[in-house]
């Protein structure tokens, strides 16, 4: 555990529980966090991890402005269901992505896990992409994610950030109920 692994894991503990509360601060404090987290993964030889940080980047980035500026009037995104043909395509394109990474980072790298790293990643994409986009099906997501994270972080010896994912992982079950629970959905 470094303190750079330190400092990121806190980002990351404010950020998602600014995304459980709805606070749009959740973004530009998660977008330090995944660049930080973008070199502890190159370190680790988590390959597959350090690009998700870095795509994670942009989608913070989009995930700010859905939530601030787009919707009606600007006033931001409201959260909101997916239909079931959506819920399939996104999962479609997660495991697809995940297929393709997992073959090129066996193929072309040293990659500690190339496969499993490969489908956190694409999966991960999706879910990423649900919350800046403020569905509800995001959360059920990250919480399957979550638990494989914990799993791989533990076996790569990477306490801190095994527990740092546990505790997203207790936060997105939080974030499952609160946005379930918002009016916006019962309206």
């Amino acid at each position: 555990m470094s303190g750079l692994e330190l400092f990121a894991a806190a980002l990351g503990v404010i950020a998602v529980w600014l995304t459980v509360k709805q606070n749009p601060w959740c973004w530009p404090i998660g977008l330090v966090m995944v660049l930080l987290y973008s070199w502890i993964f190159f370190e680790v030889k988590l390959y597959s991890d350090m690009l998700l940080q870095v795509i994670y980047a942009a989608l913070q980035l989009y995930g700010w402005w859905q939530w601030t500026r787009a919707g009606e009037a600007n006033a931001g995104r409201q959260v909101s269901r997916l239909d079931a043909k959506s819920i399939a395509s996104g999962l479609a394109v997660g495991a697809i992505g995940s297929l393709l990474l997992g073959a090129a980072m066996a193929h072309w790298t040293d990659a500690a896990q190339p496969w499993l790293d490969a489908a956190l990643t694409g999966f991960s994409l999706v879910a990423q992409l649900w919350m800046a986009q403020k569905r509800v099906q995001c959360w059920p997501l990250w919480i399957t994610v979550d638990v494989i994270f914990v799993a791989l972080f533990t076996y790569k010896g990477m306490y801190l950030t095994a527990s740092l994912y546990a505790l997203f992982l207790l936060l997105a079950v939080q974030g499952w109920r609160e946005w379930r629970a918002d009016p916006a959905l019962r309206a």
